[in-house]
């Protein structure tokens, strides 16, 4: 289920992940849920301008996330993840791809941790390959995972 069994590594890890990480300022069961309902991630999930419609979400090992991202210009970009490990509240692993071209898909680790009311959010996304990693950071992925990330603030805020 992992990216790394489509294709041999080119790299080390270091050279074929990104990592996102956050701290907000919300208890960690909260953050969780956040992450996990349909209802919330409609609020929060995408770059800015982007809005998200999921059409099936079964968190649990074996079970997925379909959703469409929809752009602020009108492109629709499918996605689907797979979930490898769910455990509650501390860490979701996944395979993120849009559930067509499989060997672009990429491995998934985030953890919830939380010290004195406060959660840190940590992403690590695997990909296959280097190159595959260059692509992504190319049309801006980094950026956009931090707007992501900003945007769950302000939706926290209303939960």
């Amino acid at each position: 289920m992992t990216a790394q069994a489509n294709s041999a590594p080119d790299a080390p890890a270091s050279e074929r992940e990104i990592v996102l990480s956050r701290t907000y300022d919300a208890p960690r069961d909260l953050v969780w849920q956040a992450w996990t309902r349909a209802e919330h991630l409609a609020q929060w999930w995408g770059p800015n301008g982007f809005t998200t419609t999921t059409s099936e979400m079964v968190v649990r090992p074996g079970g997925a996330w379909r959703f469409v991202m929809h752009g602020p210009d009108g492109t629709d970009y499918p996605n689907l993840a797979e979930y490898a490990e769910v455990v509650e509240p501390e860490r979701l692993v996944y395979t993120h791809g849009d559930g067509e071209n499989r060997e672009r898909d990429f491995h998934v680790t985030v953890t919830f941790t939380e010290e004195d009311g406060r959660t840190t959010v940590t992403s690590r996304m695997l990909f296959p390959t280097a190159e595959r990693r260059r692509e992504v950071v190319g049309f801006g992925a980094v950026e956009l995972g931090r707007q992501t990330f900003e945007r769950l603030v302000e939706h926290l805020k209303t939960m």
